[in-house]
């Protein structure tokens, strides 16, 4: 039987928002300790934890048909690979930073400094986009230490929270972009793994539909429900529903998580009482 193969980072965050993922679409994968390739039980999928770095190049060749990989890297190794969706997990962003006690007012201060990076391509576009001219010194980890030893004035690389730059006595100076894990697809992915993408992408849009949606149910008097369906479109409309004291009526919705602490306020303001809010898992429209 033919599956689809996919690689995943083989470890770190990433690795585990992944197959957390996964599971979460009713993928069960049987995998051992240590193991480099692995088997889902209940449907066609193979999965490869690969380096992360060495994901485009597979993904190139055609040795893999998809990957769960951040966007960052692939704006430095594999430009020309597809993105099929955007995952909405292991946000960072890829900037500069520069120590603390440097005096910093534009891009234009870092011209004729030295700059360390795992990011080459990305600094490099960087620069010559704001016509700057550095230095750079390619290094592979703990890239956060070279300011403090001499290796370099400035750095290039992902931040998240922000707190190993505090740690390093550095400070971002420069957002380069903002990446997300995303589904990218081999160029060479053949038609019948390209079906099998297309399920798993299915799956994969109703779990993340799910997560950023929430149930909402409320009890209304029937003369605040106009005023109360305008703040609850719904994905068509809200389901209306009578309650048993006269008068009354019981209204459900979907909101969206990120808006969601607005919308209760308003429907408080409507006249909405006893709300009740659940998760959803999966979310199908």
């Amino acid at each position: 039987m033919q599956k689809l193969k996919i690689a995943i980072q083989k470890s770190g965050r990433l690795h585990d928002e992944s197959l957390a993922l996964l599971k979460d679409c009713g993928i069960y994968i049987d995998n051992g300790r240590d193991q480099l390739k692995a088997s889902a039980t209940n449907f066609p999928l193979e999965i490869y934890y690969l380096r992360n770095g060495d994901i485009p190049q597979y993904l190139k060749d055609g040795v893999i048909d998809c990957a769960i990989i951040g966007e960052n890297l692939l704006v430095e190794k594999g430009e020309e690979i597809n993105i099929v969706g955007r995952l909405g997990f292991s946000k960072c962003r890829v900037s500069l930073a520069v120590s603390k006690f440097m005096k910093y007012n534009s891009i234009k201060d870092l011209n004729g400094k030295r700059i360390a990076t795992s990011y080459p391509k990305t600094t490099q576009d960087y620069l010559d986009k704001n016509g700057i001219n550095a230095e750079l010194h390619i290094i592979n980890g703990s890239v956060e230490i070279a300011p403090n030893i001499g290796l370099a004035d400035a750095i290039c690389d992902i931040v998240s929270s922000g707190s190993t730059l505090f740690k390093n006595n550095l400070k971002e100076v420069e957002v380069i972009m903002k990446s997300e894990a995303v589904l990218a697809v081999s160029p060479n992915i053949s038609d019948i793994e390209n079906n099998i993408l297309e399920k798993l992408q299915f799956r994969i849009k109703s779990v993340l539909q799910g997560r950023d949606s929430r149930y909402v149910l409320l009890n209304a008097p029937n003369d605040k429900i106009d005023d109360i369906i305008k703040i609850l479109p719904g994905m068509k409309s809200p389901t209306l529903l009578p309650l048993a004291e006269e008068g009354w009526s019981s209204i459900h919705s979907v909101v969206n998580r990120d808006t969601f602490w607005e919308v209760i306020e308003e429907l408080k303001a409507a006249g909405a009482e006893g709300i009740l809010v659940c998760p959803i898992e999966k979310m199908i429209v």
